[in-house]
C-alpha cells in the first residue's frame, strides 16, 4: 500500500485547501523549506497515494503549476483521514500500530524501508523492529515471507491467495475484530462501503440466505480488500477444475450479478476468478436458520453424515451422555459443519474470536472435542482446526445445558411461613418459577418445623418468612412476596451452598493422581515440546503410559495449544496409550511460550476414558485454579516438591 510521511501530507493539505488553483512547485518547496527536486519526487508519491485512495487527479500544466482535480464530497473525506492519521498516529497503541505496518506490507506492491515506517509513526526503528518481528512471525502462518532488500526495503512475498488469507485474519495480531474491520473500512469512503454493504443485504434477501453477523461483516471486508486489490493489478488465480465447479453453482450467478453493479461505483472490472473467489467465501460462510428442504439438498459433501455420526458416537462415548436423540444439536451439527467443509475444500481460512474464552470456560469438553477431531481428521483426511473445535464445544455445551435441564438434581427444600397457607403457596410457586434448581417438599408451620426435620433427613435447605433458631440445616429467610431483592438473595445463597460442598473435598483429585516421582520443580525448558517429551517419558518410565504416548502428546499440542489461562497447561495425548491414570507435574523456573499467552504451571494428564467421574473433577479443579492467580503463583515459586504438595492438600 502506499502511503505518504508527513511533509508530502503537508503537501496534500496545500493542494487540498487551494480549490480551483494551479500552485507552482517554488510554492510547495518555500512552504515546507525543501529544494524543488525533493517536491518533484514527492508529488510523484503523492499521486500514487491518489490512485489507491481515492479518485481524485493531480494535474500538472506546464507553465500554470499543479491542480487537484476533486469532488466536494471527497475533499472533505480527504482531509478528514489525512487530519486522522496526522493527529491519531502518535496516540495508537502498540497493537493498532503494529496492525498498520502488517496491513501497509500486504497491500504495498513495491519495498519501503524500517525508516520509512518509523517516520510514518512518529516512533524509533527498534519499536519498529520488534514490531517487524511479530508480524514476520505472524506472515509464516500463510507461507509469506518477509523480505529485506538491500537499499530497496522490505517486501511480503507469497501468492496472492495467501495474501488475502493474511489480511482476512489480522484481526489475529491484536485479538480485537472490531478495530479490525473498523480499520480496513477506513480505507475507503463511506459511500463506498455503503454501496457493497446495500448489495450484500439484497443478495440475502434476494435469495433468502441469513449470513450470522460475522460472515456477513467478513463478506465486505473480503470485498472491499478484492476491489483494492484489483485496482492495484494484484489479481487472484483459481485452478481450471475449481473455476469450472464453481461456475455450475446458483451462488456463483447471484455473486457475479452483485460484483456487475458494483462495477459503475469503483470503475472496476471482476475477472471471473474474483467472481469465483467471493462464491468460496459465500458458499463457506456460517447462516443463522435451520436446515431447510432446499439446503439439505446443498449439503453436497459425502462425508458429511459421516462425520457428524462420527462425532455425535465418540463424543457421546466419553462423555457418558446419549447426544443421539438431540435433534437441536445434529441440525446445527450439520449446517455448521457443512460450511466447515466448504471452507476446507477452497482453503479459505477461519477466525473464532472467542476461541480462548472457550479453551477457559470449557477446557474439559474442548479438549475432548479436540481429541476426537483428531480421529476425524485422520479417518476422513481432513484439516478441522481448534477454531472450529471451539465453535462445536460451543454446540456439544448446549446439548448437556438442554440435558441437565431435563434430569437436574434439584435441592431439596421446604417453606416455612408464617402467614398461612394462601402466602405460603404463592411463596412456594414464585421460588419454583424464579429457580428451578429448587424442588419445595412441603410448606409447614415453624412449630413443625423440628419434627419435619427429623422425618426428612435429606432436607438440603430451609426458606423461612420469620428468623429460625437452632436450626442446623442451611437456612435462609424471605419476604413471603419473594420480592426481587430476595430473589437475589437466594439465587447468591444456593450458589453459596454448591461451594460449601465443593469444599467438603478437602483435597485435590489430582493430588490422589501423582507422586513426588512425577513432579518437576523449577524447570528450564527451550521449546513447550521438549517439556512434554520429559514428563511422557516420566510417565512412561514409570509405567503408566506406552512409549508412543510422548509423539501423540506433541502432535496433540502442535494440533492445538493447550493452554487455558492464569499461567496453567495441560498437554496430553490420546486414551488409548494410557496404561494406568496418572498427573506428571512440572513448574517452570521462566514462563515458556505456550500458544498465545505465557505458562509456568503444567500437568501432565495421562487419563483413561473410563475414569469419568475422576475426569470430571479433575477439569473442575484445574478451572477452579485458573481462576486463583495468587494460588497459581504460589505453586510455581515452591521449590520443595512435598511442600509443593501440601498446598493440594488444603
Amino acid at each position: 500500500m502506499e502511503y505518504i510521511n508527513t511533509r508530502q501530507k503537508e503537501i496534500l493539505y496545500l493542494l487540498l485547501s487551494e480549490p480551483d488553483d494551479y500552485l507552482v512547485v517554488q510554492d510547495f518547496a518555500d512552504r515546507v523549506q525543501c529544494s524543488e527536486k525533493t517536491i518533484r519526487n514527492d508529488l510523484k508519491a503523492i499521486e500514487d497515494y491518489l490512485n489507491e485512495h481515492s479518485h481524485a487527479q493531480l494535474i500538472r500544466k506546464p507553465g500554470l503549476g499543479v491542480y487537484l482535480h476533486i469532488e466536494d464530497q471527497e475533499r472533505a473525506w480527504l482531509s478528514q483521514q489525512l487530519h486522522t492519521e496526522h493527529f491519531h498516529s502518535r496516540q495508537r497503541t502498540d497493537e493498532e500500530r503494529m496492525l498498520q505496518i502488517a496491513y501497509d506490507l500486504l497491500m504495498n506492491v513495491k519495498p519501503f524501508s524500517a525508516k520509512e515506517i518509523a517516520a510514518q509513526h512518529f516512533v524509533n526503528r527498534s519499536a519498529i523492529k520488534k514490531d517487524l518481528c511479530a508480524v514476520e512471525e505472524w506472515l509464516k502462518r500463510y507461507d509469506l515471507t518477509l523480505v529485506s532488500k538491500q537499499r530497496l526495503g522490505l517486501k511480503v512475498e507469497g501468492n496472492e491467495k495467501s495474501k488475502r488469507k493474511a489480511l482476512a485474519r489480522i484481526s489475529d495480531l491484536i485479538d480485537n475484530t472490531e478495530f479490525t474491520s473498523q480499520f480496513i473500512k477506513s480505507k475507503f469512503l463511506s459511500h463506498e462501503v455503503d454501496f457493497v454493504t446495500k448489495e450484500i443485504k439484497s443478495l440475502q434477501k434476494k435469495h433468502s440466505i441469513y449470513f450470522t453477523d460475522e460472515t456477513f461483516e467478513n463478506l465486505l471486508l473480503h470485498t472491499l480488500l478484492m476491489i483494492r486489490r484489483i485496482k492495484m493489478k494484484q489479481p487472484i488465480s483459481i485452478s481450471p477444475r475449481e473455476l469450472a465447479a464453481v461456475k455450475k453453482k446458483k451462488e456463483y450467478q447471484w455473486t457475479f450479478a452483485c460484483l456487475q453493479r458494483l462495477e459503475p461505483v469503483f470503475a472496476i472490472r471482476f475477472p471471473e476468478e474474483e467472481a469465483v473467489y467471493l462464491t468460496l467465501h459465500i458458499l463457506g460462510g456460517k447462516v443463522r436458520y435451520p436446515l431447510q428442504k432446499e439446503l439439505t439438498n446443498d449439503l453436497e459433501h459425502v462425508v458429511l453424515s459421516k462425520v457428524v455420526r462420527h462425532l455425535i458416537n465418540r463424543v457421546s462415548e466419553l462423555k457418558m451422555l446419549d447426544f443421539h436423540n438431540d435433534q437441536d444439536l445434529i441440525n446445527g451439527l450439520n449446517i455448521h459443519l457443512n460450511t466447515v467443509l466448504q471452507r476446507l475444500s477452497y482453503d479459505l481460512s477461519v477466525s473464532n474470536p472467542m476461541l480462548n474464552d472457550i479453551k477457559k470456560m470449557y477446557p474439559y469438553l474442548f479438549h475432548l472435542v479436540i481429541d476426537v477431531l483428531e480421529d476425524i481428521n485422520q479417518t476422513f483426511d481432513l484439516y478441522i482446526p481448534e477454531e472450529e473445535a471451539a465453535y462445536l464445544t460451543l454446540h456439544f455445551q448446549a446439548a448437556i445445558e438442554r440435558l441437565r435441564h431435563s434430569s437436574e438434581t434439584h435441592k431439596k427444600a421446604i417453606i416455612v411461613c408464617h402467614m398461612g397457607i394462601g402466602m405460603s403457596q404463592l411463596l412456594r410457586t414464585k421460588i419454583e418459577r424464579k429457580c428451578h434448581q429448587i424442588a419445595v417438599m412441603a410448606c409447614i408451620a415453624k412449630a413443625d418445623l423440628a419434627d419435619y426435620t427429623k422425618k426428612h433427613e435429606d432436607i438440603d435447605l430451609v426458606i423461612s418468612t420469620i428468623a429460625l433458631e437452632r436450626v442446623t440445616i442451611p437456612h435462609i429467610v424471605v419476604s413471603p412476596l419473594l420480592e426481587p431483592g430476595d430473589e437475589k438473595k437466594l439465587s447468591a445463597f444456593i450458589r453459596q451452598l454448591d461451594e460449601s460442598h465443593r469444599q467438603k473435598q478437602k483435597t485435590f483429585q489430582m493430588l490422589n493422581n501423582t507422586t513426588p516421582f512425577l513432579v518437576f520443580l523449577q524447570q528450564e525448558a527451550e521449546h513447550r515440546y521438549k517439556l512434554i517429551e520429559q514428563l511422557s517419558t516420566a510417565l512412561y518410565e514409570k509405567g503408566y503410559v506406552e512409549k508412543e504416548y510422548a509423539v501423540h502428546a506433541v502432535m496433540r499440542e502442535k494440533m492445538a495449544a493447550t493452554n487455558i489461562g492464569a499461567g496453567i497447561a495441560i498437554p496430553h495425548a490420546n486414551a488409548k496409550y494410557i496404561k494406568q491414570s496418572a498427573i506428571a507435574i512440572a513448574t517452570l523456573k521462566e514462563p515458556l511460550d505456550w500458544g498465545n499467552e505465557k505458562v509456568s504451571l503444567v500437568f501432565m494428564l495421562a487419563v483413561k476414558h473410563e475414569d469419568q467421574n475422576m475426569t470430571k473433577q479433575l477439569f473442575s479443579e484445574l478451572s477452579y485454579l485458573s481462576e486463583q492467580p495468587a494460588f497459581v503463583q504460589k505453586l510455581t515459586k515452591e521449590t520443595n516438591v512435598m511442600t509443593f504438595l501440601s498446598y493440594l492438600d488444603y
